[in-house]
């Protein structure tokens, strides 16, 4: 078994408008020490998925499906059984670390806080901790960081206290949420250095939400490219950049800038993504799909193995290596 196994998962909410599919039926499984990337253009559903995960949906969502972590279903539990697995076995890093600390509070006070709730620490031990992991992410002069509030640190060094305040509890699994899309290009590489640093040192697995394949591409193992609240594709890091199956993968990496052709003018994925009220039928990705067919429009293609474990859901052949 492996450390997380997610079957099955579908994330609905009620809106005035009708029922909106966030998630749907998406089936993955990760290992310890594994990276996971999440992929996909914002409202494909990565987030959510997260959330879901951490039961931090709105009130508005319901989840069903599987979500085995160490065998023990973690999707629905009552909040009091969810804090216990919350900080304790997995731990979320969100997007910006400017809204997830408190600004009234000092940043030693809020990493202390976790250890004296999660650990029993007293406040002492839990400062000495503190500061222990704060080395870990690479804070210089640490000791004197816990003192200073959210507002005196720039945005990677926030970044890094998130990073710190997760893993204090030495988590079995870490879910960054676009952990570097406010960071400029030079800490964003720090970042993820330093994520790949932990992961070896703590054996932790990680699931990585992005929209920028170029931060897959130095830390993951496994990507699962969303799209719509669908899967795609679903593979090794590997088979997944070298040789895309799915249109929306291949157009994913060509909008990638590269060194090599400076001055082109990049490659775009025409429109939109669709609306999930009005989804068209067939294939979510038909009216963007250069390879788009007949049968693409009229039949919503299945999430199909074929070589290497590797799983896609689309109608072309294009691509395949070992047929399916």
């Amino acid at each position: 078994m492996s450390l997380l196994d997610v079957k099955d998962l579908r994330v609905e909410f009620s809106t005035p408008e009708g029922s909106v599919t966030a998630v749907n039926d998406l089936t993955f499984s990760l290992e310890a020490g594994q990276t996971l990337g999440i992929v996909g253009e914002s409202g494909s559903g990565k987030s959510q998925t997260a959330f879901a995960l951490m039961g931090l949906l709105a009130k508005n969502g319901t989840i069903t499906g599987e979500a085995l972590f160490n065998g023990q279903q973690v999707l629905n539990l009552p909040e009091q059984q969810l804090n216990a697995i919350r900080a304790e076995k997995i731990s979320m890093i969100f997007q910006d670390p400017m809204t997830s600390l408190n600004p009234y509070m000092k940043v030693g006070e809020q990493l202390k806080e976790v250890l004296r709730l999660h650990k029993g620490m007293s406040n002492r031990e839990a400062h000495v901790e503190a500061v222990r992991m704060l080395d870990a992410v690479k804070m210089p002069e640490a000791e004197k960081r816990m003192a200073m509030y959210p507002h005196e640190f720039s945005g990677g060094m926030r970044q890094r206290v998130m990073i710190a305040m997760a893993l204090l509890c030495k988590p079995q699994l870490l879910i960054a949420d676009e952990p570097t899309t406010a960071l400029d290009v030079t800490v964003q590489a720090q970042i993820m250095t330093l994520l790949n640093e932990l992961k070896n040192e703590f054996n932790t697995a990680i699931i990585m939400i992005t929209h920028d394949l170029g931060v897959v591409a130095g830390i993951c193992d496994k990507v699962l490219v969303m799209y719509a609240g669908r899967t795609m594709e679903y593979g090794s890091a590997k088979d997944v950049f070298y040789q895309p199956s799915h249109p929306y993968t291949e157009g994913l990496l060509k909008a990638i800038p590269r060194l090599d052709t400076e001055g082109e003018i990049l490659p775009t994925i025409p429109g939109n993504p669709p609306n999930l009220l009005k989804l068209p039928q067939g294939c979510p990705f038909q009216e963007r799909c250069h390879r788009v067919s007949d049968h693409c429009r009229q039949q919503t293609p299945e999430l199909s193995t074929f070589a290497n474990q590797r799983q896609r859901a689309c109608h072309n052949d294009f691509h395949l290596s070992g047929g399916q």
